[in-house]
């Protein structure tokens, strides 16, 4: 059995539909191959938050693209070219390719448009990324733009925008090969048997964050333990069948994103909860290990700049486990969603002592972490919504900004462990989205764009990044894959 497209996206999260929804403008018949059954359709991007890091002009801009708001009592700074591409710099230790990084970055605020032209619909993030300082919303960490409704609402909107514009999408559509002659590449080959050929293909299926065998291979010794926060199906077949077809590997094989998760979920990501067991409040407390220790700088940026890699730091700690600690000062600034979750792991007591009884930590060296921690705050007024200076002196690690004091019972703490997000390595694209082989050349008929595309990020990432990328290369990727005219059909605009 065999059947015939323009151009075949083997993938089913935001950067194919992106990729799908581009090649549709310009006439061209799509088919979307999803290897998870429809009831998980969209992939990573379904378990995202939503938000979407962009090129901005400051609040006016960005009221373009939002649902309506109040303006009168918000306050966001424009975020620049030069903004975004030090921040991505940064974080990556410059290690990001400059080319992609280059098209992430000037693309993205034109793409954001583009997506809110398809249906996708999106407001500030309130909830996640301001705070309220003297009777005023402070949005902070270069990010403040989220998709309606997060994961969930995005893949809605793009579910609906795929049928209103005529892409064909099938779930349970396992693509085990590519087709290839004379090292063009022609077509898919389905788990039992079924040849599609296509006049293009385009990879979006995700990195391998969900298959321990891979993790441990590339990542290293215990990732195979590490929970998983989004789809069971991003097993890296797509980046195995394309390195089969001679694809050049690329970008940081041995990183990838991964954050504080709650200790207490399942294995895979659950469709209900989604992002809410993300635990992302730790600036505001401190984070002990299962012998009472602090082990990382929880002040060192926004959270927007750490949460991707401290998940690392919390695998390496004995048993892969940790312990957020706030005090009563702390707990209104910690997301409800996360922290008052459905299921939440938490315990609750009137004392540190009592924490540490709960938790099966020592209790004398808990409260000692804690005692030393006090006693060494020192700085200027505290502050959420920018980097107050308010640190540490005489203790290691010191934490560099919002330290207080963790004073004011009632105690909490939050058990999480390493979830992994996705993973950093892929393959190699150039500026059009087409995957190149060893030798730096154009694979034909091959474009590639999402997670599996390696250059861009290296051992951290800025949040909201990747839907960004997604969409940015997606559309560029579906674009590219379609190349010169079809004959005998309109282009859509």
């Amino acid at each position: 059995m065999s059947e015939s497209w323009d151009v075949v996206v083997v993938g089913g999260g935001n950067a194919g539909f992106c990729a799908a929804q581009s090649a549709r403008e310009q006439g061209a018949r799509v088919l979307m191959l999803e290897k998870a059954p429809r009831e998980w359709a969209g992939g990573n991007s379904y378990f995202t938050a939503g938000a979407m890091r962009i090129v901005h002009n400051g609040l006016d801009d960005v009221a373009e693209l939002v649902e309506p708001f109040d303006t009168g009592c918000t306050d966001l700074d424009p975020y620049t070219a030069e903004d975004f591409l030090g921040d991505l710099r940064r974080v990556t230790g410059d290690r990001c390719d400059p080319e992609l990084a280059g098209i992430l970055v000037n693309r993205s605020r034109e793409t954001m448009s583009w997506l809110r032209s398809l249906g996708l619909r999106f407001e500030l993030m309130f909830h996640r990324q301001a705070y309220e300082v003297d009777g005023r919303f402070r949005f902070w960490g270069g990010l403040a733009v989220g998709v309606l409704g997060g994961g969930k609402g995005m893949i809605a909107g793009h579910l609906a925008a795929a049928q209103e514009r005529g892409i064909t999408v099938r779930f349970g559509a396992h693509v085990t090969d590519l087709l290839t002659t004379h090292g063009k590449v022609h077509g898919v080959l389905l788990s039992g048997g079924e040849r599609i050929e296509a006049r293009s293909v385009v990879l979006t299926s995700g990195g391998f964050e969900a298959n321990p065998a891979m993790r441990s291979a590339y990542l290293g010794p215990g990732w195979d333990l590490a929970l998983v926060r989004g789809t069971p199906f991003n097993t890296g077949e797509g980046i195995t069948m394309a390195l089969a077809a001679g694809a050049q590997p690329y970008g940081h094989f041995s990183g990838c994103h991964s954050v504080a998760w709650d200790a207490g979920a399942r294995t895979t990501g659950d469709r209900d909860l989604t992002n809410q067991l993300t635990r992302g409040g730790y600036p505001f407390g401190i984070v002990v290990n299962t012998d009472g220790e602090r082990f990382v700088d929880e002040g060192a940026d926004f959270r927007n700049y750490t949460y991707a890699k401290y998940g690392a730091e919390i695998l390496k700690q004995p048993g892969s486990r940790a312990v957020q600690v706030f005090d009563a000062k702390a707990a209104p600034l910690l997301r409800s969603e996360e922290y008052a979750a459905p299921g939440v792991t938490k315990v609750e007591s009137d004392t540190v002592e009592g924490l540490a009884k709960e938790l099966a930590i020592d209790e004398a060296r808990l409260a000692r972490t804690v005692g030393e921690f006090n006693a060494a705050v020192t700085g200027q007024r505290f502050n959420p919504a920018v980097k107050d200076g308010k640190h540490t002196e005489g203790i290691s690690p010191a934490k560099s900004n919002w330290a207080q004091p963790l004073d004011t019972p009632p105690y909490s703490a939050f058990p999480v462990t390493c979830g992994i997000t996705f993973t950093f390595g892929g393959l190699r694209i150039d500026d059009q989205c087409a995957v190149l082989d060893t030798a730096g050349r154009r694979i034909p008929g091959l474009f590639a764009a999402g997670e599996l595309v390696g250059g861009l990020f290296y051992f951290n990432y800025p949040g909201g990044s990747g839907l960004t990328a997604g969409a940015v290369f997606g559309r560029r990727a579906g674009r590219a894959a379609v190349g010169g005219p079809l004959e005998g059909r309109s282009r859509l605009l």
